[in-house]
């Protein structure tokens, strides 16, 4: 029972950090980003090209939901229920986000005639905003699914064609603007956004090395490849005090991994015994490939 609840309260902290998220990324982009005209990269930047081409007729909140919606639907076919589960909460979470804050900011600049300021302090909290939602394995939709769908199909990393769909959507901005500075904006935000996000997340990128000491070790073994998907390894070993025999369950994961993998030890067994390390490079299936 207290496996259970603990596992209830681990996947409800995950959702809610998602919530916070997205709050925050749906008041800096209506707050910062789109109120000063600014087209910025991913769906929403595909959304606020759609609400300037109508005249503001149709609000960045129901062209982002109607196509995420479209997109979802391909992806449940390609990616499964599972894989998009968070993406579907997160999805919602910011469609709601966009409508309160259009609602409660009217698209009035927060800071007006300050477009440039606006953009550096928009990209900041945008990109923690992200970082919010992607150090739980969330997502946001949009271009997301479309990376993710690609990538199961041909040889390309989702960042490189996460990179050229923004490219395509800031400079698309030119043909309803005309105005090539507010594509430099555009880019400028892209950058600020993608670099906060990465030092939220840089320290979740690192590979990490785990030794687990504990009498249920096949137990744990088992859950770490079903649950998580992850390979490991049972070793023999001796106890230097006891000299009796001990498993030794090796793993190696990323580090945004490490949360899971101590509540799933956890549940398992309380009394285990474990160490993490940092390790400088982990290559071959599931990490890094072997460079020569």
């Amino acid at each position: 029972m207290k496996k259970e609840l603990s596992k209830i309260y681990f996947t409800v902290q995950d959702y809610v950090m998602i919530l916070l998220g997205t709050l925050l990324y749906g008041f800096s982009f209506n707050a910062f980003i789109l109120s000063n005209e600014i087209v910025t990269g991913g769906l929403s930047g595909v959304c606020a090209l759609i609400f300037f081409a109508t005249g503001e007729l149709v609000p960045v909140s129901v062209s982002y939901f109607v196509i995420n919606v479209a997109l979802l639907a391909v992806a449940l076919k390609v990616l499964g229920l599972k894989f998009l589960l968070k993406t579907i909460f997160g999805v919602f979470s910011l469609s709601f986000s966009f409508t309160l804050f259009e609602r409660v900011l009217g698209g009035v600049p927060l800071l007006p005639d300050e477009p440039f300021m606006s953009i550096l302090i928009g990209g900041c909290l945008c990109g923690a905003g992200l970082g919010m939602v992607f150090s739980v394995n969330g997502s946001t939709g949009g271009t997301d699914i479309i990376g993710a769908v690609v990538h199961k199909y041909k040889n390309i990393s989702i960042g490189r064609i996460l990179l050229f769909c923004d490219f395509v959507i800031i400079s698309s901005s030119f043909v309803l603007f005309h105005d090539v500075e507010k594509i430099v904006f555009g880019f400028v935000e892209m950058v600020v956004c993608n670099y906060v996000l990465d030092m939220v997340l840089n320290a979740n990128r690192q590979s990490v090395q785990f030794l687990i000491f504990s009498l249920k070790y096949d137990e744990i073994a088992d859950a770490i490849i079903q649950d998580l998907g992850r390979g490991c390894t049972v070793l023999d070993g001796v106890g230097g005090y006891s000299k009796k025999p001990v498993k030794v369950v090796v793993l190696l994961a990323r580090r945004s991994e490490s949360g899971n993998i101590f509540r799933l030890v956890k549940h398992i067994d309380r009394d285990a015994f474990i160490s993490q390390s940092v390790v400088l490079g982990v290559y071959g299936e599931g990490f890094d490939q072997i460079k020569t």
